[in-house]
């Protein structure tokens, strides 16, 4: 149990990457954006990160490294959260990255 919690948190280390505390801060918007009826099967801190990753290296979304969820998942995740809604200027994910970046 711990060797497996400990390999899942040092997994993937890239400078795009944000640290989990920075990630609690942002959580809370990021999961009641994506309404789902089913429990979830992947952590969406990795997900955030893949989406982060994409971002930052330019790459397409199938050249995502292994280490990240599938390409798919971090897709949906990035269309679901780049929507705006109801007369909202920014989406769920530039909110994010606002409140993110200010608390640096």
């Amino acid at each position: 149990m711990f060797l497996t919690n400990y390999l899942k948190i040092f997994m993937h280390n890239y400078p795009s990457d944000i640290s989990r505390s920075q990630f609690a801060i942002i959580a809370p918007i990021l999961e009641s954006s994506c309404k789902t009826t089913s429990p979830r099967t992947v952590d969406l801190y990795d997900v955030f990160c893949g989406i982060l990753y994409v971002l930052k290296s330019g790459c397409q979304w199938r050249m995502m490294p292994k280490d990240y969820p599938n390409w798919n998942t971090c897709y949906y995740y990035f269309r679901c959260w780049s929507k705006k809604t109801g007369d909202k200027s920014e989406s769920v994910f530039e909110e994010v990255l606002k409140k993110n970046s200010s608390k640096d």
